[in-house]
């Protein structure tokens, strides 16, 4: 079809040169002209269409048409020309000087527009049909830059759009592109016209396509974007817009990480886990939410072998088969196994002999815990205590733990059995050959048992979303980010250290579900309601990351710190973990008061929580 298209374009512009040549006079165009042109157009058609063969004008998906193929059409124009002057002066066909110039600027439009309009055509189609569509969603770009456009080029042409988007408007705090077009959408104005542009065009979606922003200017307009209620969607990563892997179905809903106004952690985990590389590594927990992460990232850098222990066999089968499936030639080895069952940890350090230990098993979660203080004993800080010993007895290399920052000033029986857990790292750092730390982190987004996946299953089911008090704060990181801190422990101990993450500002709890309730495509306060139930038993309106008497010490990532340990009487407090197993395994109130002996921050009177400003 291109072909045929094209001789007409060649004889038209032939005939239409020498017309316009003679100024539009055909009784003025001399006869020998119009023989010549005649014998030569054959010629002239078969040089052109090899020409355009060449310069692959039959080969371009002119559906997208860009830049680079108007130089292709605009080149082979050029040499079409030049080979017609040189024909013509050969054969002693003589023309009029002036034709050549004229044909070549009739040509190349002609070319150019015979390509071009079956884009525009579709494009008009396309515009018109979301434009007769009563049900498209009036929709609002954020971003007029090189990922807005791709995202408005692609609504307005893919057919692969799962629902019907009217483009309306575009906003850019770019003053220079404010009261421009982009493919006819308007850019209005900077971020504080979002809410003011999403009533008067009745906005209904919101697109984020600034890929590139900073989290904390992220953070801000995404907050003015989910106080209007309208539905919101972001692009991912600007790597995607390089490989040219950004299209409409890549659209995703706003995360809840989104608005946390936080840079990522950023880890080089290739040259961290060299350590890992051919060495015997275990995990315990390594069905939980840290747990499997941990095991994901080891087996993704060529252990000799991996280790997982895990109480819970549903969490163990899981990771198990899903390393399996990702890591045919792994060579893992799942046990079911308590971390308090003393002969069972011993027996298995024995057989294995890991070099590296990542101690992730613990019960984490406050209320029940508070209802249960002899089994938060029994299990975080005796297991603690049993798989740190079959390490040193074992020749482990490193021992890694994982902690949290509940462990600061607890006001709960977990954070002070995990403070107790930190006690034991360091006190057997001093006195063993294997390298003993503690990570220390604040809640993470997303795992079992956390208030963010609790908030969606309340909205599913309709709210109200319960939060203990309007004034509760928190610091949260992602899995990946709380993963790579903990891998980067492993590379920087070198035994006693409590590694601490900078994880920026506290979030209101509050905050996090009007967030996640606008995020969800509802209303606060109309269609869900948020239900303030009380500070549970032991939970702080606060956390902190780091005690007052550590300090702070800098490490290769500035977001990593060391907390320098505290200084206390190691005889007396192992002699007191003997006692306080014995107190524990009675299962009396005996337990709960040994804590507070053996951690003198523990405060767990609910009126010693401090007032947040």
């Amino acid at each position: 079809m291109l072909l045929l298209v094209d001789i007409m374009v060649i004889i038209f512009s032939e005939f239409l040169s020498l017309l316009i040549r003679f100024e539009f006079r055909y009784d003025a165009i001399g006869t020998e002209y119009l023989h010549n042109l005649k014998v030569y157009t054959p010629i002239n058609i078969c040089i052109t269409i090899f020409l355009f063969v060449m310069f692959q004008l039959y080969s371009s998906l002119w559906a997208y048409a860009s830049v680079q193929e108007m130089i292709c059409v605009i080149g082979a124009c050029i040499f079409s020309t030049g080979f017609q002057l040189l024909g013509t002066w050969a054969l002693g066909f003589s023309l009029p000087r002036s034709y050549h110039m004229i044909y070549f600027l009739l040509l190349t439009p002609c070319v150019v527009c015979s390509r071009f309009c079956y884009r525009f055509l579709r494009m008009v189609r396309f515009r018109m049909k979301f434009k007769s569509q009563k049900n498209a969603i009036p929709t609002m770009v954020i971003g007029a830059g090189e990922a807005g456009n791709t995202i408005i080029r692609e609504i307005i042409n893919s057919r692969k759009v799962d629902q019907e988007r009217d483009i309306v408007c575009v906003i850019d705090d770019d003053p220079t592109k404010i009261g421009t077009k982009i493919r006819g959408i308007p850019v209005i104005g900077g971020r504080e016209c979002i809410a003011e542009a999403v009533e008067k065009y009745h906005v209904q979606s919101i697109i984020f396509a600034i890929p590139t922003l900073p989290s904390k200017e992220k953070k801000e307009i995404l907050q003015i974007c989910n106080e209007t209620g309208a539905t919101l969607l972001t692009l991912p990563g600007i790597y995607q817009l390089i490989n040219g892997e950004v299209s409409v179905s890549m659209l995703r809903k706003v995360k809840i990480e989104d608005l946390l106004g936080r840079e990522p952690v950023n880890v080089n985990l290739d040259e961290i886990l060299n350590y890992v590389k051919d060495q015997v590594v275990m995990v315990t927990g390594g069905g939980g939410s840290i747990g499997s992460e941990l095991c994901r990232q080891i087996a993704s850098h060529q252990p000799k072998q991996l280790i997982i222990l895990d109480i819970y066999e549903n969490n163990a089968y899981e990771i198990q088969q899903e390393l399996l499936w990702k890591y045919p030639n792994l060579d893992l080895v799942v046990h079911i196994c308590s971390v308090r069952n003393t002969h069972w940890v011993n027996t298995i350090f024995a057989k294995y002999k890991p070099d590296l230990v990542f101690h992730a098993a613990a019960h984490k979660h406050v209320p029940l815990m508070e209802n249960s203080p002899n089994e938060a004993v029994k299990n975080n800080v005796f297991g603690t205590w049993n798989v740190a010993r079959a390490a040193d007895a074992n020749g482990t290399k490193k021992f890694v733990l994982i902690s949290t920052d509940k462990a600061v000033n607890p006001t709960n029986i977990m954070g002070a059995s995990k403070r107790i857990c930190e006690m034991i790292i360091q006190g057997m750092a001093k006195h063993s050959k294997t390298e003993f730390a503690a990570v220390r982190f604040g809640n993470v987004l997303g795992s079992n048992g956390s208030v963010i996946p609790l908030f969606k299953k309340q909205i599913e089911n309709g709210g109200p979303v319960t939060v203990t008090d309007e004034r509760i704060i928190r610091y949260f990181m992602t899995i990946p980010e709380a993963v790579s801190l903990v891998l980067q422990a492993g590379a920087f101990a070198k035994g006693g250290e409590i590694f601490v993450l900078d994880m920026g500002e506290p979030v209101k709890i509050v905050d996090l579900a009007k967030n996640l309730i606008r995020l969800s495509g509802l209303k606060f306060g109309v269609d869900i309601d948020i239900e303030f139930t009380g500070l549970r038993p032991g939970e702080k309106l606060y956390e902190e990351t780091l005690m007052d008497e550590e300090g702070l010490t800098e490490t290769e990532n500035k977001l990593i710190h060391i907390g320098k340990p505290l200084q206390f009487d190691e005889k007396k407090f192992f002699e007191d973990l003997v006692v306080l197993k014995e107190k524990a395994y009675r299962d009396t109130d005996e337990a709960r008061l040994m804590v507070m002996e053996m951690v003198p921050t523990y405060h767990p009177s609910s009126n010693l929580q401090k007032k947040v400003v």
